[in-house]
């Protein structure tokens, strides 16, 4: 699929550079893609891979959410101190250009996918127009978990002269995008036409109808405390549609380093001060180690002695005996917070000029560093998961909680094969969620396998924003927050990205009403559904 990258998006950029967002006023040169001539499959690669592509790396999620919710630590000793404000909740230099990234350019994926539906409406291709839909929703909803209060009624419509469109509240917005995600999927027609530039599922309709079921179980689950019945009804619905039924199923977006269409957390991971500096959280290697996971050897290495095997790429050790998670919150400055204060340091590696304060601590896998490796956008286990805690609060789902958390167990470990790393065998995998089922003795004891899982599995596939929106869902697993000096969350642990600063100035009575209705604009506030 990969090799409609490099071509479509060339196509795309020429057609998007020649027309506006008014189709009816197309220029007709016949030199130049308009309404008449353009096929509007060509637009739904650009709009998936820039979905993915701002859920990865620089675009926030690598120097935010993957730290926040305490996957990733960094010392930032100098070198990557963009990092801090994921590891520290600090301030830098780049922190409001990065948080508005998201925002930005979702928006853009958001309406790339927006004008392929209107276009392939009007030369009538109805499952195309219903994909477009679906993909609107995905980034539209996304953006919410963000941000919070966002446009979407009014969003979008450049060519209706709305330019400064009103925020709907998420207690509105989502009930609206689910009732629309739910028309576009029941529309979805085997027989009907096929995306020819379909990244994710080849044009398999069915797929596509599968992965709409499985958005919609995402969605409601997120509602399972601020909405309660809306979450049900729509949990129930997505189950009896048919949501992934292996990873085979899974929404997965491919890229291709060679044509610059690369993966931006393997991009992020390949920058000499991250390859130094971004190490695994002690609260992650600490939770697979307690249970021996087979994945841990997978995704963690700890680098050979001294400063210059630590700046290495390659070279690491991966016995998970040997495998320590770096404490969020610490530095190497010298100072009160110093790592070397923490009480389970380990001590350095190397010697003379050639010391690695945090050489002992392990840090991602070269399959990590790997710049065309997939950005999962969705995946089995993460499905599975939630229908076992749909199971557990007494939703119509067919099936047993501890059926579907053996599923997800099993899904989460040989999905990250896909990474092209060490292998988990599926017989391996089904043996280690057979000896680890889920507790059932109690629901709070249930939910919390449960949710541990998604943050361990969804963080593990480099789905950080995902990791941190479940975290703020259901309060799983259990972080301290750091309490750096000078943070910005009043030693709180962020629940959602302040708006980009653009907004205050060029929507601004939007924007007001908006920061009035959520209660400020801050990196505490807490979206409706963080109850």
């Amino acid at each position: 699929m990969t090799k409609y990258i490099k071509i479509l998006f060339v196509v795309v950029s020429c057609f998007l550079t020649s027309c506006d967002g008014d189709f009816e006023e197309i220029n007709t040169d016949p030199n130049k893609s308009g309404e008449a001539t353009f096929d509007p499959n060509l637009l739904l690669p650009r709009a998936l891979y820039d979905y993915g592509q701002r859920t990865v790396g620089y675009e926030g999620p690598i120097l935010f959410q993957s730290m926040w919710v305490q996957l990733l630590a960094s010392p930032s000793t100098g070198g990557a101190n963009y990092y801090d404000g994921g590891d520290k909740y600090v301030t830098t230099g780049g922190t409001f250009d990065y948080v508005q990234r998201i925002w930005n350019g979702v928006y853009t994926a958001a309406s790339t996918a927006n004008q392929m539906s209107k276009l392939a409406t009007k030369k009538q291709l109805p499952n195309l127009a219903a994909i477009g839909t679906i993909v609107k929703i995905m980034c539209v909803s996304y953006i919410s978990d963000v941000y919070g209060d966002v446009p979407y009624s009014e969003a979008l419509l450049l060519d209706a002269n709305i330019s400064q469109p009103k925020y709907d509240k998420q207690q509105d917005l989502y009930p609206a995008m689910l009732a629309e995600l739910d028309a576009a999927v029941k529309s979805l027609d085997v027989s009907g036409d096929k995306p020819s530039s379909d990244i994710y599922y080849n044009g398999d309709i069915a797929k596509w109808r599968s992965f709409g079921y499985s958005l919609m179980l995402k969605m409601a689950m997120r509602l399972t405390a601020a909405d309660a019945v809306t979450a049900k009804s729509y949990v129930e619905k997505a189950a009896a549609g048919g949501v992934f039924a292996s990873v085979a199923d899974e929404a997965i977006s491919p890229t291709q380093d060679a044509t610059g269409f690369d993966n931006g957390n393997g991009a992020s991971f390949t920058v000499a001060a991250d390859v130094y500096e971004v190490r695994w959280s002690k609260v992650l290697i600490d939770y697979l180690k307690a249970t021996n996971d087979l994945r841990l050897p997978v995704i963690a290495e700890v680098p050979g002695d001294g400063l210059a095997a630590n700046k290495l790429y390659t070279g690491g050790n991966t016995n998970p005996a040997n495998q320590i998670g770096f404490p969020n919150g610490y530095d190497t400055k010298g100072g009160a917070t110093d790592v070397s204060l923490e009480p389970n340091y380990p001590g350095a590696s190397g010697s003379g000029s050639d010391v690695a304060a945090i050489g002992k601590y392990s840090r991602p896998t070269p399959m990590y560093r790997n710049r065309t490796t997939p950005v999962f956008v969705l995946t089995y286990a993460q499905v599975q998961f939630l229908l076992a805690e749909a199971a557990i609060r007494g939703y119509a789902v067919s099936g047993t909680a501890a059926q579907f958390y053996k599923n997800g167990l099993i899904g989460a470990m040989t999905t990250l094969n896909k990474f092209g790393g060490t292998q988990i065998a599926s017989g391996d995998a089904t043996i280690y969620a057979a000896a680890h089922p889920l507790d059932i003795s109690s629901t709070a004891a249930a939910l919390k396998m449960i949710n541990e899982q998604i943050w361990a599995t969804t963080g593990l596939t480099g789905n950080w924003v995902e990791a941190w929106n479940n975290w703020k869902r259901s309060d799983y697993p259990a972080l301290t927050p750091v309490n750096y000096t000078g943070n910005f969350s009043s030693g709180k642990i962020p629940t959602r990205q302040v708006y980009p600063s653009s907004e205050g100035s060029l929507n601004t009575a939007s924007y007001t009403q908006a920061v009035s209705n959520m209660g400020g604009d801050t990196w505490i506030t807490k979206v409706w559904w963080d109850k």
